[in-house]
């Protein structure tokens, strides 16, 4: 629905829509980066950071402008740039931040100051969205000891950020990862959202439960 060359964004249910920003990395060259926002009753919620305040600008811009929504909150899945480099925006916009608390330590150890969350929480978070609700939850360590997932159950979507591959995808960066952890951590959110319908990783296409397989198989 939205193409610069900053940003994409692409509606993937009824109310979720997948954001992609890029990065420039050492290691893998330019990177795409999913997020995603869901929207219900005017309101929306929105998990990841583009990559940096100017690729978050134009999203919350294009959420306000085109989809006539107020975002009432932002959630980092993990302490990495892919994931709160843009949070800057957010803060300046006065739109409240989550992290988990594990989260809001490894960015305090590396000194981050600018894109620091606002409120952290331990294990589960529900934000309510109109009538309806979003759910962010640790499940265990995989690509980071932090990483969280977020669950839209009116849509049955299931953001599984950088813990989930796209298929066919390789393992990745593994520099601050639990390889050994990584396969049980993904049963348990197959476990838990058995009803899940379309899962959205953290680099790639998204699809259907078969990218929670093709990760556990991957890092057995």
């Amino acid at each position: 629905m939205y193409a610069s060359e900053r940003l994409t964004v692409v509606k993937i249910a009824e109310h979720t829509y997948m954001h992609t920003s890029f990065l420039s990395t050492q290691s893998f060259g330019k990177v795409a980066c999913n997020g995603m926002l869901v929207v219900q009753a005017g309101t929306g919620i929105i998990f990841d950071t583009p990559t940096d305040p100017e690729s978050s600008n134009e999203l919350l811009a294009l959420a306000a402008e085109k989809l006539q929504i107020k975002v009432k909150a932002v959630v980092a899945t993990h302490f990495h740039e892919d994931c709160v480099g843009g949070l800057q925006a957010f803060l300046d916009a006065q739109i409240p931040s989550y992290a988990s608390r594990a989260t809001v330590e490894l960015l305090m150890q590396q000194g981050e100051k600018s894109n620091m969350p606002q409120t952290s929480f331990e294990g589960r978070l529900t934000l309510p969205l109109g009538k309806e609700k979003v759910e962010a939850r640790f499940l265990g360590e995989g690509h980071t000891t932090d990483n969280i997932i977020g669950y839209f159950p009116k849509d049955r979507v299931l953001f599984g950020g950088c813990l989930i591959k796209e298929i066919g995808a390789n393992k990745g960066n593994l520099a601050d990862a639990n390889v050994q952890a990584w396969p049980e951590t993904v049963s348990k959110v197959k476990q838990h959202y058995p009803k899940a319908r379309v899962v959205i990783p953290g680099h790639g296409q998204p699809g259907g439960t078969e990218l929670l397989d093709y990760t556990i198989q991957l890092f057995r």
